[in-house]
């Protein structure tokens, strides 16, 4: 069964991917390094890791498989999940892939080392509506994706 793991603790789409997720009966993990409120739904459950640096990546990452959808913003993990063979898909509902990874840990890498300059000053821009809308777009049309390669290998 097509899995969705959610990084959870600042993941600003957790509620669309319940919707989604409820449509097409799919499993849901909520990982967060915190208690968190989450859908009452049989398919959805939260998982609690310990505190800790990475802790919530690091249980993401053991208990991910190849063509189950991860949901984070965060490069490093994106990373570390498509080389197990995951799909990615930002908060944004940009898809991470193995074409456009290298280039996002390296500008995250030059934002870093600009901010530590002071150079520049803040993260991302701020989530927006159009955002949500484009996400949910994008995890569809991912999950379609998936599953016509799952029946074609049937």
């Amino acid at each position: 069964m097509l899995h969705i793991f959610i990084d959870a603790d600042a993941c600003p789409v957790k509620e669309e991917v319940y919707r989604v997720a409820a449509r097409y009966e799919l499993l849901v993990s909520v990982v967060a390094n915190s208690p968190m409120r989450v859908a009452e739904e049989s398919l959805i459950e939260l998982i609690v890791v310990r505190e800790g640096l990475d802790a919530a990546d690091d249980w993401i990452v053991a208990h991910v498989s190849a063509d189950d959808i991860v949901i984070t913003a965060d490069i490093p993990l994106a990373w570390r999940c498509l080389e197990k063979g995951a799909r990615v898909l930002g908060t944004t509902g940009k898809p991470f892939n193995s074409d456009n990874i290298g280039d996002a840990m390296a500008t995250r890498e030059l934002m870093s080392e600009l901010r530590d300059a002071g150079t520049i000053r803040g993260g991302p821009a701020p989530f927006q509506k159009r955002d949500s809308s484009r996400f949910l777009q994008a995890l569809d049309r991912m999950i379609g994706e998936i599953r016509r390669t799952l029946e074609d290998s049937l």
